[in-house]
């Protein structure tokens, strides 16, 4: 029985062995086959992906540029009044169409009346003494015929004394005439043909003269022709043809579309860094309205050409705009400008030319001075 115990325990460590010896030629066989171990480092091992470089181009960008303009009234006023009154009587309201020296508004102002009647009160007494001094003078110098009846200085006196008394007059009449023309200002006139737009009083109302930054009593504007304002930037200012006839369309008519010439320009830049141009619109209908915005089409100057980059190179942050350019396989950050925008180019203002190499996918993350392979 321990025999077979024993044959039993040494057919089963043989056994394993046999296992084993057989795993073990099975891994051999495995690694000396024709497939090779998988490299799990190989995606670190591919090649550095190598930067896309394009090139500036310098050609013209469109024929014409499109800028916004804005209509404006051809005139426009703020009345305010001379002198200070109670309005008494308003005989125009918001919308009203008037005419040139309409009567718009009277005020009343007592304290005016009562200066003009003791101007003329003055103005009376002055010239009651004139007269006076003028009488004695005649009579004084009719005397003098006989000789020795009048002195020659009592003469010179009366003359001196009416030549004042005329001058006493005539300055008192003056002032006359000064009060009237202050008690002229209670009636106020439309000082061109327009349409009232805005009414800010009531009768009754209190109202003084006014600084610029208070409000007026009406706004007049005439928009019988309107100014269509456009502002040039600096960099189109000698790109743009200001002879040639312009073509606008505005926004709230886009099936309308006109043709006319600038009318005047600026000739300097305003605190936009921009210049202005004014374009005279007929409003003959009164269909356009101050306000309005517009597209303006201006001419380029011929022969005028633009940098254009691919709107990818172009790297925007909250402090700049810039490209990368690459000279001598370095990359050189270059601040720009940018002008007109088409679907795959953007015209470029900056310290750049023709033919440099730039960046075309470029990002923030490359540094002045970087290595570019």
């Amino acid at each position: 029985m321990k025999l077979q115990r024993t044959n039993l325990q040494q057919y089963k460590t043989m056994k394993l062995k046999t296992i084993i010896l057989a795993g073990i030629t099975g891994l051999f066989a495995a690694c000396s086959g024709g497939e090779k171990p998988v490299d799990l480092t190989a995606g670190n091992k591919q090649a550095v992906n190598k930067y896309q470089l394009g090139t500036i181009a310098e050609k013209a960008l469109s024929s014409v540029a499109r800028l916004p303009g804005q209509l404006n009234p051809y005139n426009e006023v703020n009345l305010f009044p001379k002198v200070n009154g109670f309005v008494k009587n308003l005989y125009v309201d918001r919308g009203s169409i008037v005419k040139k020296g309409q009567l718009l508004v009277t005020l009343e102002a007592p304290e005016l009346e009562s200066q003009l009647q003791a101007a003329n009160s003055r103005y009376l007494q002055a010239q009651e003494i004139a007269q006076a001094s003028r009488e004695k003078y005649q009579r004084l110098k009719e005397a003098s015929i006989e000789p020795g009846s009048v002195s020659p200085l009592d003469l010179d006196n009366a003359v001196s004394k009416m030549k004042a008394d005329e001058a006493m007059a005539q300055s008192e009449r003056s002032n006359v005439a000064s009060v009237r023309t202050i008690q002229s200002y209670l009636n106020i006139y439309a000082p061109f043909d327009g349409i009232i737009v805005q009414r800010n009083v009531s009768p009754g109302a209190l109202v003084s003269p006014g600084k610029a930054t208070d409000q007026p009593m009406l706004v007049l504007q005439d928009i019988s022709k309107l100014r269509l304002e456009v502002f040039i930037p600096e960099d189109f200012v000698d790109k743009v043809d200001l002879n040639q006839p312009v073509t606008f369309t505005f926004n709230a008519m886009p099936g309308l579309q006109q043709n006319a010439k600038i009318s005047r320009s600026a000739n300097a830049l305003g605190s936009m860094r921009s210049e202005a141009i004014e374009i005279d619109v007929l409003n003959k209908n009164r269909l356009l309205k101050p306000g309005m915005y517009a597209e303006v089409k201006i001419p380029m100057v011929s022969g005028a050409k633009s940098l254009l980059v691919p709107n990818s190179a172009i790297v925007r942050s909250t402090e700049r705009e810039y490209v990368v350019v690459v000279r001598n396989g370095k990359a050189n950050l270059a601040d720009i400008k940018e002008g007109l925008i088409s679907n795959d180019s953007t015209e470029v203002f900056g310290s750049l030319k023709a033919d440099d190499k730039i960046l075309l996918h470029a990002s923030d993350e490359i540094k002045q001075g970087d290595i570019l392979q």
